[in-house]
């Protein structure tokens, strides 16, 4: 196989910045989830050693804040998960596209698609993350409530 010419590389390498910027961001949202995660896996035990602490009175609003930060791990779970695929997606499509040069083939359908989903699992994650937001601040609101009741 003969080498590539730099003249034909170069464009290559400017095209694949994108997936790359792509997975950069993605890295930050990433973390930024994974943060959350360990906050509310945080909460969560705390919410269960209080249960097992609580007289009958407050036990059944302790279960309902414990099933409000379960809710929520599963929603940033999904989050995780296509934020994870989304770069993924972007990984293979930098693959993608130096393949294409390397062999010399027209893989521009391939680019698209996996272009495409990693857009759409981008958009998937981001939704799933505001989710998480509301299904949090529905429970701040209970939390809140119970204050005032009690107060």
């Amino acid at each position: 196989m003969d080498a590539l010419p730099a003249s034909q590389l170069l464009p290559t390498i400017q095209a694949a910045v994108t997936p790359v910027i792509l997975i950069s961001g993605m890295g930050l949202l990433l973390l930024t989830m994974t943060n959350r995660m360990g906050r509310i896996m945080d909460r969560t035990r705390d919410y269960a050693a209080q249960i097992r602490q609580s007289a009958a009175g407050e036990r059944e609003h302790l279960e309902a804040m414990l099933e409000s930060t379960w809710r929520r791990a599963k929603i940033v779970r999904l989050a995780l998960t296509f934020a994870t695929s989304s770069m993924l997606m972007s990984a293979a499509l930098v693959i993608v596209i130096f393949l294409g040069v390397v062999l010399q083939r027209d893989l521009g359908g391939l680019m698209l698609a996996l272009f495409v989903a990693a857009i759409l699992l981008l958009i998937a994650a981001l939704l799933a993350f505001l989710r998480d937001v509301f299904v949090s601040l529905s429970a701040l609101r209970v939390e809140v409530q119970r204050a005032r009741e009690l107060s």
